[in-house]
């Protein structure tokens, strides 16, 4: 049994670290690891990190595999752009770029600060929460969710954890 501590850590029941459903070799941007068993309704994916003292943008993408000719298909991409203080989110199937969108109530990202950015994955769509505040939805287009088996990280920032 795997019980989740406040803290964020993963803890099996004799209170020993155990292997996350997700296997990160090592955390250097630009990053690419693999979902065990894909993503499917109640699974989290979990980025923490530090936003670059001098921050242009970064991205965070769920994607099919980690195929780079033909490109993956992704299934959710967030592109933080601090020049224009947005967080676009989009996707590419087939190699067509999908409608971006960019409402948001407000920038969450700050240079030079941490961050926790949860993906969580629900039956019609993907719930976004950063610092613990729901941001925003993000309908699936891709309908295979066990397929969305690749996590990638690039950009002005560092990731400190990943679960």
């Amino acid at each position: 049994a795997v019980v989740k501590l406040d803290d964020g850590h993963l803890n099996n029941s004799l209170g020993s670290p155990v292997q996350a459903d997700v296997y990160f070799p090592r955390l250097i941007v630009p990053f690419c690891g693999h979902i065990k068993g894909g993503m499917r309704p109640g699974k989290k994916v979990l980025v923490m990190g530090i936003v670059d003292l001098n921050p242009e943008s970064f991205a965070i993408s769920l994607t099919c595999g980690d195929s780079e000719d033909p490109p993956a298909d992704v299934a959710i991409e967030l592109k933080a752009v601090f020049t224009d203080r947005q967080l676009l989110r989009n996707s590419c199937i087939s190699g067509e770029r999908g409608e971006e969108q960019s409402a948001i109530p407000y920038f969450p990202f700050i240079p030079d600060q941490p961050f926790r950015v949860e993906i969580l994955c629900e039956h019609p769509r993907f719930r976004v929460f950063v610092d613990g505040h729901q941001l925003f939805d993000f309908y699936h287009r891709i309908q295979t969710l066990s397929a969305i088996d690749t996590i990638k990280i690039n950009g002005d920032l560092q990731i400190t954890k990943l679960g």
